[in-house]
């Protein structure tokens, strides 16, 4: 257990890091390899079998320093797969409803309308044929074959459980997403996790924020039944988001005035400058020394850039994260857990045509709220921009827009408007998972009938 004194001078928590999966509160390896693994149950008794063996080499938020270093194995239960295992419909009414009614049920409200609506998905995701999500994480492909392996034996000799889909990732030379900016820089601190959060100025969140059976930062704890099942356990969602980079590019080369200017274009768009520099620290001109720690995320916004003039209201990061900016509600109370990977192939540099390949982000979001956490900020601050006085402006970069958006940068004397903003980023598919703890995998494992 972790004791973590914060400034705040609230009594410190003490998180069962041994029952609690290192998938939720670990960032990512850096470099990275990972896969995710989805399976489907037939035969019930086959199904827990599959739990009480993956049981085994799921490995906990203790284990930082094992034998498998920067290496585990984490698994996820989607609302269909606790019905095949035969949880109680008693116990399933106690999970969150977005939760129950599953990621493609919610697409209004997600945005995945269009091009990214539910029935263009790429097959199974969405379906109530997902039950089980295997996610392992290593710092390269070897130790992840490695981790897979040590996971193989849990599917074997279960006829009644079929591996259904896998999505491989891998980072990209320098740590880039497929837009070309440095990924995987900004998470939380989170209390008693002993994992320091990215931002020096932001206070650790309250472990029940991401963590069931904790205290959050409204004070509630959120549980299940039974208490073994729900406490330790957190939720995910997972998103396979397709990347247009051509698009993107050329986006940026038709409305810039020279290469210098296209730069300055997508640092705005985005809110740092491609090496992960961020425009608060740095407004003229890349910097990629202060991409490292603490530089890159040790800035607020309040006092120093209310209007946006340097880091636009609109742009990628402040609506993901608004920090101490004056916006419509509590900004704390919607902080989660993001992880991205990168599948596909780079496109070319200074390539401006489709080449047709898959590439994008595999996306998870962890926490213990879906609804006010994940599921808030996609339709309140990335579809829409009232919470900062912008209408129903969307996110520049992954908003659901129709080719018909706008985007501002705000500039003395004149505002700067980008117009027709194309939809970037189309969504593959998704969904939401519940993360037991390992005494909880170990429940589900020795249901009976």
């Amino acid at each position: 257990m972790v004791n973590d004194h914060t400034r705040t001078g609230r009594t410190p928590v003490e998180l069962e890091l041994d029952d609690i999966q290192r998938g939720v509160l670990s960032p990512r390896p850096s470099p990275y390899a990972a896969t995710y693994i989805l399976f489907r149950i037939d035969d019930r008794d086959q199904g827990r079998e599959l739990i009480r063996r993956l049981g085994t080499v799921v490995t906990s938020a203790a284990d930082t320093v094992g034998p498998l270093g920067e290496t585990w194995v984490s698994v996820g239960l989607t609302c269909s797969g606790l019905v095949a295992l035969g949880v109680p419909p008693e116990s399933l009414q106690t999970f969150a409803w977005e939760f129950r009614q599953g990621m493609a049920a919610r697409a209004g409200a997600l945005g995945d309308v269009g091009d990214s609506a539910p029935e263009k998905w790429e097959a199974p995701l969405g379906t109530p044929g997902v039950h089980v999500v295997l996610v392992a994480l290593a710092p390269d492909g070897v130790h992840l074959e490695a981790a897979v392996d040590r996971a193989r034996p849990a599917c074997r000799a279960l006829s009644g459980v079929r591996a259904i889909w896998r999505q491989d990732c891998h980072a990209l030379p320098g740590e880039t997403e497929p837009f070309g900016y440095r990924d995987g820089i900004s998470h939380p601190a989170v209390e008693g996790s002993g994992v320091a959060g990215s931002n020096t100025l932001e206070e650790p969140l309250r472990a029940g924020e991401f963590v069931l059976g904790y205290p959050d930062e409204l004070g509630g704890v959120q549980t299940l039944q039974p208490e073994v099942l729900g406490r330790n356990g957190s939720y995910a969602a997972f998103r396979k988001l397709h990347q247009r980079v051509a698009a993107f590019r050329g986006y940026l080369r038709d409305n810039a005035v020279d290469p210098v200017d296209e730069e300055l274009l997508a640092a705005k768009i985005m809110g740092r400058w491609r090496s992960g520099a961020p425009l608060a620290l740095s407004p003229e001109r890349d910097d990629p020394a202060l991409n490292a720690a603490p530089y890159r995320n040790s800035f607020l916004y309040r006092q120093d850039d209310p209007a946006g003039f340097v880091t636009p209201g609109g742009c990628h990061i402040r609506r993901g994260n608004p920090r101490d900016a004056a916006v419509a509600g509590v900004v704390r109370l919607h902080r989660m857990i993001r992880r991205g990977t990168v599948y596909g192939p780079p496109l070319p540099e200074g390539v401006l045509e489709d080449d047709g390949a898959e590439r994008g982000l595999m996306f998870a979001f962890i926490g213990a709220h879906l609804g006010r956490q994940f599921e808030f900020v996609q339709s309140e601050w990335m579809n829409d921009g009232v919470f900062f006085g912008a209408g129903d402006a969307r996110d520049p970069v992954i908003g659901s827009g129709d080719g018909s958006d706008d985007f501002t940068i705000p500039r003395r004397p004149l505002r700067r408007r980008l117009l027709g903003l194309p939809h970037f980023v189309v969504t593959r598919g998704g969904e939401y998972c519940f993360l037991p703890s390992l005494s909880a995998l170990r429940w589900l494992g020795d249901l009976a009938d």
